[in-house]
């Protein structure tokens, strides 16, 4: 990867957690552990890699997202808003009556969003069906959806496995993130899920496994996927709360807003990280 792109990508990732935990603090609700633990997985994909623009949302030849761990939202919708889809300053309207941005993502309400999702297990059920669609019609979009590690223990996760499989599904590419914790705790006693990659390869599945904050690594993984005739899985090992000090490797900060105290502190560290990735990209 380039200097320029990985310095580029580095800095719209600061400003995606930074508006990201301004949405939840103004909505006194929300998702910040899983929202800051996936922003980089979405910065790579909607600054890098997919074939998506604000200007032409509704091109059927673009491709398309499905977050299936639906309520990692504020993250999908910091990075829509930078993408231009929508205005920066609505996301301070996050899950507040009548804004159009709700606690999970609405297809028929949001621009750029692909599938409304929320019910864990799903979304990648609906992302199998969009591969399908563009297998059948000889399409040649790619399908991109993100899944959460607690969330792979809803069964429908394997039956979707399944099915992607056996259709050979090669232009749809999963990413788990996987960082380990869920809302009652460690994945690992709640309902362990390892080993996740083999699960995957057992179902006909490529798989990799890397580091969810290297943006080349994840770069790499996705051209490696591109070469198979498999549907692949990207098992990303992140840390949920990345980039708040306190909310890191916390399960506490899985689904709750930080007090006003709190929120100056998380504001603090990310708006220097912001501005330090900034700078690094300016000075090169």
């Amino acid at each position: 990867m380039q200097k320029e792109k990985l310095l580029y990508l580095k800095e719209v990732a600061a400003k995606v957690r930074l508006l990201s935990v301004e949405a939840i603090f103004n909505a006194k609700s929300g998702h910040p552990g899983g929202s800051l633990s996936v922003t980089d997985i979405l910065t790579y994909l909607y600054f890098d890699k997919m074939n998506v623009s604000a200007d032409k949302k509704n091109d059927p030849n673009r491709d398309r997202f499905v977050l299936s761990k639906g309520h990692a939202c504020p993250a999908l919708y910091s990075a829509l808003a930078i993408k231009g889809y929508f205005d920066e300053k609505s996301l301070v309207t996050l899950r507040k009556k009548d804004s159009f941005l709700q606690g999970h993502p609405d297809m028929h309400r949001i621009p750029g969003i692909d599938m409304s999702t929320g019910s864990l297990g799903q979304g990648i059920s609906a992302a199998c069906g969009i591969a399908a669609s563009a297998k059948t019609f000889g399409k040649d979009y790619k399908v991109y959806t993100v899944l959460g590690d607690g969330e792979i223990q809803e069964g429908q996760v394997w039956e979707a496995a399944m099915f992607a499989a056996h259709y050979k599904l090669d232009k749809l590419t999963a990413f788990v993130d996987y960082n380990g914790l869920q809302i009652d705790g460690d994945v690992h006693q709640v309902m362990n899920v390892a080993p996740v990659d083999e699960k995957f390869k057992a179902f006909g599945w490529h798989t990799q496994v890397i580091d969810g904050h290297d943006f080349e690594a994840i770069e790499k993984a996705v051209s490696e996927a591109e070469k198979t005739d498999k549907p692949s899985v990207i098992i990303c090992k992140t840390v949920k709360g990345k980039g708040v000090s306190f909310m890191e490797n916390d399960a506490g900060w899985h689904g709750k807003a930080p007090n006003a105290e709190q929120y100056e502190v998380a504001l603090a560290e990310l708006k220097k990280a912001y501005e330090d990735a900034k700078e690094a990209r300016i000075n090169g």
